[in-house]
Formats: structure tokens, C-alpha cells, sequence
């Protein structure tokens, strides 16, 4: 069985209380005191339920209520007795002179929670949170975004020092250089090439060797007549023949031709580099 209704609530007044309504309700508190709260109504004359007109009482109109914000001496003295008490609000407020438990209720609830929380306790227990996940993951994402500044700035720094580094090797590269064809030099007699001048070498070397076979033949043939030293004599003083030197002279015109071949092709490849 529950407990029974302190009145019908039809016909009754709701909503904020008159000041004509206070009136009557403090002349038959100072008249009859406190309590009888389910009777209170009719007898006073008012239209509320009996725990309205309690706690417009207790809460309002008791002329030893303190008004105003609470303090923070009180704000302490609040959280010590919750700490030990828990919410047991009526207890708390005795302990509090000058406050009602209903106002003590509404400022824990309404401030002093918050304040513990940002302070990093738990407003039931009174002990240290432990850290939020969110604010975890807040932090490990800028120790990776620090991580990655940091690595970020190492390879700048890296590059930096790389392109000093090759600024300062510096490469001369060799300039370039006019080159003249040959053609444009006179050629005489005095003025021969290298080549032509080994080549005439190689020629007379060449003579050189049919000369020593000639003698060689000849020798022999004064051996075999039995001329002897005079034989040699007469055959190293021997001059050779026309036929002989027209040969020298014919090889001689085909070694100046393959140079005026060659110096043609040097000429056209001077002629494209310059181009």
C-alpha cells in the first residue's frame, strides 16, 4: 500500500504564489506554528496542496533563510560533507546555517559538479577521472603531427644542404674552339704534311730494299764470272734506273691524293661542327 494523496488537487491554484498567498501563509505560521501541513490549507484559507505551502516555507518565506550567492568557504565546506554524507541534503544544509536543503541540492547539481569534473575529480566518488579517451586521442595526434613536423623540418634541411652543396662544385666546361680548314694553308714543296712526309720515308725505304736485291744480284753474278771486289765496286756505284725512279714518283702523286682525300673530310667535318 502506498501512501495516500495529501489532497484531490481539483479546484486548486498552480504556478507562482501571490504575495496575497504568502501573507496568509506566514500569519498562520506565526499564529499556530509549523507542521500539519495536509490541514494547513483550509485552515489558512488558501487554495494550494499542503506540500506546496511546506516548501514555500521552508524555501522562502522562514525569516532565518540567508540570501545570496553561495560562498566559497561554503562551496568547501559543501564538497567535505558530501564527501562523507553523500547526498543526503538535509543533513548537509543543518551543518550550513542559513541554507535549505533545496538550495544546497540545486548548487551542487548546477555548479559544484561541474567544477569537480573540470577539476579532474568524480563528483560521487571524489577521486581523481581517469584521462578521457577523446583527450587521449587529441594528444596522440599531436605527438604524430610534432613527429612529423619535426621529420618534415630534418629532410628541408637535408635538401638545403644538398643544393648548397652542389652550388659549390663548380664545373667549368672547356670553351669552344674555332677550327680552320687545312685548304686555306699554301701548300709548297717546303710545307708537307707529316703523312707525307712518312709516307715518302716508307717509299724510299721501299727503293732502299730493291736497291740492296739489285746488288745482291749482282754480286752474284760477279761471283760467278770471278770479278770479286771489283764487282761490289762497280755495282754500289751503279745508279738506278729511270723506270725506277718513275715508279717513286707515280706512288708518291697516289700518297698526296689520299692526303687531299683526307684533308677533304677533315674540312667537311670542321665545316658541320662549326654549323
Amino acid at each position: 500500500m502506498g501512501r495516500a494523496p495529501c489532497c484531490s488537487k481539483v479546484g486548486l491554484h498552480r504556478g507562482p504564489w501571490l504575495p496575497r498567498e504568502d501573507a496568509l501563509l506566514t500569519k498562520y505560521i506565526r499564529d499556530h506554528g509549523e507542521g500539519q501541513w495536509r490541514s494547513l490549507p483550509k485552515r489558512a484559507g488558501l487554495l494550494r496542496c499542503g506540500k506546496s505551502c511546506r516548501l514555500r516555507w521552508m524555501n522562502y518565506l522562514r525569516p532565518d533563510i540567508k540570501r545570496g550567492n553561495i560562498t566559497p568557504d561554503e562551496d568547501d565546506l559543501i564538497i567535505r560533507m558530501h564527501s562523507l554524507l553523500g547526498n543526503r541534503w538535509s543533513l548537509i544544509a543543518g551543518r550550513i546555517p542559513g541554507r535549505t536543503d533545496n538550495e544546497i541540492k540545486n548548487y551542487w547539481n548546477t555548479h559544484l559538479c561541474k567544477k569537480l569534473r573540470n577539476q579532474g575529480t568524480d563528483p560521487n566518488t571524489h577521486k581523481k577521472l581517469p584521462d578521457d579517451p577523446a583527450k587521449e586521442s587529441e594528444k596522440k595526434k599531436k605527438k604524430r603531427s610534432d613527429k612529423r613536423k619535426k621529420k618534415n623540418r630534418a629532410e628541408s634541411e637535408s635538401e638545403r644542404n644538398r643544393a648548397e652543396s652542389e652550388k659549390k662544385i663548380l664545373v667549368y666546361l672547356p670553351k669552344p674552339t674555332r677550327v680552320t680548314s687545312l685548304s686555306s694553308i699554301p701548300r709548297t714543296d717546303s710545307t708537307l704534311t707529316l703523312n707525307s712526309i712518312n709516307s715518302y720515308s716508307a717509299a724510299a725505304s721501299t727503293s732502299k730494299e730493291k736497291e740492296k736485291e739489285v746488288n745482291l744480284e749482282g754480286e752474284n753474278q760477279n761471283d760467278d764470272n770471278g770479278f770479286g771486289f771489283f764487282g761490289e765496286m762497280e755495282c754500289s756505284s751503279v745508279i738506278p734506273d729511270h723506270g725506277t725512279l718513275e715508279k717513286v714518283y707515280e706512288e708518291y702523286l697516289q700518297l698526296l691524293k689520299v692526303e687531299e682525300n683526307h684533308d677533304h673530310d677533315l674540312d667537311s667535318f670542321a665545316e658541320s661542327l662549326l654549323a
